[in-house]
């Protein structure tokens, strides 16, 4: 995969995480900038994702840890846990918020 085609598919993942996000109606606010993005919960707590271009990997840093991302059949996949991303952001969303999301 080439520079501009990384960025594509990150970029689609980082759009649907946005929306689910806002489909979801649970109180997190999300900011972009760059190539990171912020997750920021009532506790002031954060989420953090980030494209790591040189490595051609999506970063994810909470609560529980940092985790790392590559690309494995069509999937962002952890090279810690095998946990898909969107799985991933959705379960580290539940504990910032401590409670369960109706994911949509």
């Amino acid at each position: 995969m080439n520079e501009t085609e990384f960025h594509q598919l990150v970029d689609v993942k980082m759009q649907i995480i946005e929306e689910m996000i806002d489909d979801s109606g649970a109180d997190i606010d999300y900011e972009t900038s760059g190539n990171v993005m912020t997750l920021e919960f009532e506790d002031r707590s954060q989420i953090i994702i980030n494209r790591q271009e040189p490595m051609k990997e999506i970063w994810l840093a909470s609560k529980s840890g940092g985790f790392h991302f590559s690309l494995i059949d069509d999937q962002w996949t952890c090279s810690k846990t095998q946990m898909e991303l969107i799985a991933m952001v959705k379960q580290e969303c539940e504990k910032h918020c401590d409670e369960e999301i109706e994911w949509v």
